[in-house]
């Protein structure tokens, strides 16, 4: 079964230094472009992590210091990236919960500004976790019937993320053909900001996801607990968090 497409929407994977969303990087990252008319176009970039990559991640993806001496940065790829993907709905294997997070933290991090807030987001592996409970080589193989080749490779899973959606849409009847409906089906909760450490309640409101104030709506306890901002934007958070935190601490100075 084919995409349904109101925007185009882009299938992503990296491959990184390990799986800290703020003190790892992107070593690989593939994405294949999907417009309403059918049309594809597929990417993929090394990139120079500017850190070693440790053995045991190499050990997974194949990917080595020596391959990626001569790459280019993340900083110099960034604006062509996030070139390609703005306008554009996202979808990935695990990507709302690891993905999407460290993506848009290196695009922070590289200081080039992009916005996703009317994005869909599709995470396949939800739909299988859902379903089936399996891993994508097993997904690939249960909804397309062919081996996954090149497994940990950004190219070959990025590519089998895809097929594995329309395999999906093709075997379950209560999934819609629908951009919308997949992206609230594949996720957990609507975050705010892409770590998820904030989250928006049933009422609207931005409301701590973890720790102590988990619950509490983020100005409430700004209100009643001066330091713990502070203590947020020293400590060891997303990016994106720190943002999303700033905006809702300059807005309730705007109130006053």
């Amino acid at each position: 079964m084919e995409l349904k497409l109101k925007n185009p929407i882009v299938f992503f994977d990296l491959e990184t230094t390990g799986i800290n969303i703020i003190n790892d990087r992107i070593v690989e990252i593939s994405y294949l472009k999907i417009y309403p008319n059918g049309k594809e176009v597929s990417t993929t970039y090394l990139v120079n992590p500017g850190m070693p990559i440790p053995p045991e991640s190499s050990a997974i993806h194949k990917i080595t210091d020596e391959m990626v001496a001569d790459k280019p940065t993340f900083k110099e790829l960034a604006k062509i990236i996030a070139k390609d993907i703005e306008g554009c709905d996202i979808a990935g294997y695990n990507s709302n919960r690891f993905d999407v997070p460290l993506l848009m933290e290196e695009i922070l991090r590289a200081g080039v500004d992009i916005d996703l807030s009317n994005r869909k987001f599709v995470d396949v592996q939800t739909v299988f976790h859902k379903k089936e409970q399996r891993t994508l080589s097993a997904a690939y193989k249960f909804y397309c019937d062919k081996e996954l080749v090149g497994a940990h490779g950004a190219e070959a899973d990025t590519r089998a993320t895809y097929e594995v959606l329309k395999g999906q849409l093709d075997k379950y009847d209560d999934l819609e053909n629908d951009i919308d409906f997949l992206a609230k089906y594949t996720t957990q909760n609507k975050n705010v900001d892409f770590a998820g450490r904030i989250i928006y309640n049933d009422k609207g409101v931005e409301v701590f996801n973890f720790g102590k104030y988990k619950g509490r709506p983020v100005e409430e306890v700004f209100s009643s607990d001066i330091g713990y901002y502070g203590w947020m934007m020293q400590g060891d958070f997303a990016l994106s968090t720190k943002k999303v935190l700033t905006e809702i601490k300059l807005r309730g100075f705007n109130k006053k």
